[in-house]
């Protein structure tokens, strides 16, 4: 039997895919659970339509995310902290040090999107990426700076 894919299903395709099952695996397992539906004429054209829909919504969202991207672009942020003999940190500067100071910025960037290897421990400029779109990745400039002593 013949069915097609609603969703993507472990060793037998993805979301759209034809595929060849026995009838009882379709009965039993695919169907009830909402994975598939036989492939018939009027469910590849549904399923072509919500394609069609599912393209230009995230073509809107990723023409949303280019406009951040060039934005963030522009962007530089200053972190303010202690520093010891050669320009050494007193502790670092995290993936959330960073989220925040965009976030202070006009931007907010969750710290699982800021793609920093391992926290800063110095004092510099650093060009962090920034995961904006699962396609989009821009880089921000960040000045971690010493604290003046008073």
């Amino acid at each position: 039997m013949e069915v097609l894919l609603k969703k993507e299903v472990k060793h037998l395709g993805k979301s759209g895919d034809v595929v060849k099952v026995k009838d009882g695996y379709w009965r039993n397992y695919l169907s009830p659970q909402g994975l598939a539906v036989p492939a018939t004429d009027k469910n590849l054209k549904i399923l072509q339509h919500e394609k069609i829909i599912e393209e230009k919504k995230n073509d809107k969202i990723k023409e949303a995310a280019m406009e951040i991207a060039e934005k963030l672009k522009k962007i530089s942020c200053t972190i303010v902290r202690h520093a010891g003999e050669e320009d050494k940190l007193f502790g670092s500067v995290t993936a959330m040090d960073i989220s925040e100071s965009i976030e202070n910025e006009g931007f907010k960037i969750d710290k699982k999107n800021i793609l920093l290897d391992e926290p800063i421990k110095k004092l510099g400029i650093y060009h962090i990426p920034v995961k904006v779109h699962q396609e989009i990745t821009v880089e921000v400039n960040i000045w971690v700076v010493k604290e003046k002593e008073e």
